[in-house]
């Protein structure tokens, strides 16, 4: 007895066809991105491992979270308990003296407490934000070494070599720029990290937790 298909199972047929084999050209991709509902995140899928790893890298936007997780990533990838060669720790690479400043003294709790962290980046950014309010106002629009200054490009160079360092650079227009040990300088910070809405940040003379 020969098999009758409707209509409705014939086209249902001729979909699946379609969808294994005339898309081949997408199923031999190496890597399929995929927009998951996970806030600041694109999730990458590599197709050679099964089953998938999927790795989330900052998608961010120009709001204080997107500066906060952007700076992050630079740091330490995000990982709250990196240690790097040079001892500075936690998800924003903070040293020792740093941490001393805003009145954290035990490493070892600091690093295995992130709520503790991330109050720690709002304290030491609101101190910088402090010692270097004239010099945000005098710069912000400005153009140095063919760098559009802002005040976040400012935050984050200082969270990089420190509110005096980022200091000598805008007052020298761009001649003075402090080079950390893996060769990361102000002026990368100034533009890679330019053009967020830091106003969340307070300046505060002795910000500390």
């Amino acid at each position: 007895m020969k098999k009758r298909y409707t209509p409705i199972a014939l086209s249902g047929l001729i979909f699946i066809s379609f969808t294994l084999f005339g898309n081949s050209e997408l199923l031999n991709q190496k890597k399929v991105q995929y927009n998951l509902p996970v806030a600041n995140s694109i999730a990458t899928v590599s197709k050679d491992i099964k089953p998938f790893n999927i790795i989330y890298t900052p998608n961010v936007d120009n709001a204080f979270i997107g500066f906060r997780e952007a700076l992050a990533f630079k740091e330490s990838q995000g990982k709250y308990d990196k240690i790097n060669t040079l001892g500075y720790i936690g998800k924003y690479q903070f040293g020792k003296s740093t941490l001393h400043r805003i009145k954290i003294y035990d490493t070892k709790a600091f690093i295995n407490d992130p709520a503790l962290q991330e109050k720690a980046f709002i304290a030491l950014s609101s101190l910088n934000k402090w010692i270097l309010i004239r010099d945000i106002k005098r710069s912000v629009g400005k153009s140095i070494n063919g760098i559009e200054i802002t005040e976040s490009g400012i935050l984050a160079a200082a969270h990089l070599a420190g509110a005096g360092n980022v200091k000598k650079y805008l007052r020298s227009n761009g001649e003075l720029i402090f080079t950390d040990a893996y060769g990361s300088d102000v002026q990368y910070y100034m533009k890679k990290f330019a053009g967020y809405d830091t106003s969340f940040i307070s300046p505060i003379k002795n910000a500390s937790i």
